[in-house]
């Protein structure tokens, strides 16, 4: 598999990283779009949203158990925005499930 994910998950390709369990990895975007902006993967290929089961569901939730010591150490103590993108219409650019941590800065309302 050529998965960009996989291989900064395996260290194969570097990343800074912010967070680390045998789970997942949480990792600075390499084109940040606020002044805070974290990626939270699950370690384990999990193409997008539409490919979570029960099988796999809790690498999901371990990365929900872990958002709030990722944001808190990155002193988002007034708010954050959590985003996944799903598909080519969803903008998915990455096919490994990845959730945008962002912040820094007040959001606007509007999400498109």
């Amino acid at each position: 598999m050529d998965c960009i994910f996989c291989k900064i998950a395996s260290g194969e390709i570097p990343s800074k990283k912010v967070y680390e369990d045998e789970n997942i990895l949480a990792f600075h975007d390499i084109n940040p779009q606020t002044p805070v902006h974290i990626l939270i993967i699950p370690k384990k290929h999990i193409s997008s949203a539409d490919e979570i089961t029960a099988e796999n569901s809790y690498l999901v939730a371990k990365i929900f158990e872990a958002i709030p010591e990722i944001a808190k150490s990155a002193s988002l103590s007034n708010g954050y925005r959590i985003i996944t993108n799903i598909g080519e219409d969803g903008a998915q650019t990455v096919k490994h499930i990845h959730f945008h941590l962002m912040g820094g800065v007040k959001m606007p309302e509007k999400m498109a």
